[in-house]
């Protein structure tokens, strides 16, 4: 346990921002989960939001900025293949 006072604000900062992240990524592995799970019909609105979580995640900093960018791409390819077949 911290003993001076900016140690034990800094634990509670880092926990604060901790559950954050994890709310942020959970948000976004759930959008990617639905839309590899969608439908032909409604994989368009599930890409957009899809493509919204991850760049919200970017920019908050929770994951990187070509992270985000390699996840959607791989998405979008993985979606054009299976409405192809």
């Amino acid at each position: 346990m911290p003993n001076k006072q900016n140690a034990k604000k800094a634990l509670r900062q880092a926990r604060k921002r901790t559950i954050q992240n994890l709310l942020i990524k959970k948000a976004y592995k759930k959008a990617i989960k639905e839309t590899v799970s969608a439908s032909t019909a409604e994989v368009k609105e599930k890409m957009r939001l899809a493509q919204k979580m991850l760049d919200k995640a970017a920019k908050k900093g929770v994951i990187k900025k070509n992270t985000a960018s390699r996840k959607l791409s791989r998405l979008a390819k993985r979606q054009n293949l299976s409405t192809k077949t």
